[in-house]
């Protein structure tokens, strides 16, 4: 489920295959249109597919001249992030 509170993005539940097709198109437009915070507090469940969602959101930000933050990101995510060696590309508030 995806929430957009002016320039914030909330995310819940799993952030997976199964789900991030369906969020990718409904987070887009959110994240070209302004500076963004991702807030990740709500999922409960990543997988790789969560990895392309927001590397593809963090281009299309960077691509309108936006910046986008990942907020409360799950440490299952750091951790997929830093073993597919993208931890330093993925802007992950701590």
């Amino acid at each position: 489920m995806i929430r957009c509170e002016g320039p914030r993005l909330s995310l819940s539940g799993p952030l997976t295959v199964a789900t991030a097709g369906e969020l990718a198109s409904a987070g887009q437009a959110h994240v070209t249109a302004g500076d963004v915070v991702v807030d990740l507090s709500g999922v409960t469940q990543v997988d790789s597919a969560a990895l392309a969602l927001l590397l593809s959101w963090v281009r299309a930000a960077r691509n309108a001249g936006h910046r986008l933050t990942i907020d409360q990101p799950p440490a299952a995510l750091v951790s997929l992030a830093s073993l597919y060696d993208v931890d330093s590309i993925l802007p992950l508030a701590h």
